[in-house]
């Protein structure tokens, strides 16, 4: 079983950035690729970003590329998301993800690949 809390939402001006954190407890996190998604509202989940088991393989939807950054610490067990240039259309509930892939280098955009989810956390952009 995995569990997975994220944190560093908050209100933020356009342009601005943030960091998102997801922590997991699980003793093999190198045995997931991980993800951000995130759900507006009135809209369905869509795809941000992955990164594979080790962290060299990422992957970001064409309206985050260029600004957002996908990281994991395997050895602190967390996987982050650096927003830089905030827009008001990254308003949304973020959430972190873990797909199983035994150090394959499987990544997914599809969320129903996910095995494990974490709560979300409030992202909202004023412009």
């Amino acid at each position: 079983q995995v569990q997975l809390v994220e944190s560093g939402g908050g209100l933020v001006q356009a342009g601005a950035s943030l960091r998102l954190s997801c922590a997991a407890s699980v003793r093999t996190f190198n045995n997931y690729a991980m993800g951000w998604f995130r759900q507006a509202p009135g809209k369905e989940r869509e795809f941000v970003a992955v990164l594979n088991w080790s962290g060299v393989f990422t992957s970001y939807a064409d309206s985050v590329k260029g600004r957002f950054t996908i990281s994991r610490d395997n050895a602190k067990i967390t996987v982050y998301l650096q927003m830089n240039s905030l827009k008001h259309e990254d308003t949304a509930v973020h959430y972190c993800a873990a797909k199983t892939t035994f150090r394959s280098e499987s990544m997914s955009y599809n969320a129903n690949d996910y095995n494990y989810w974490g709560q979300g956390t409030q992202v909202t952009v004023s412009s």
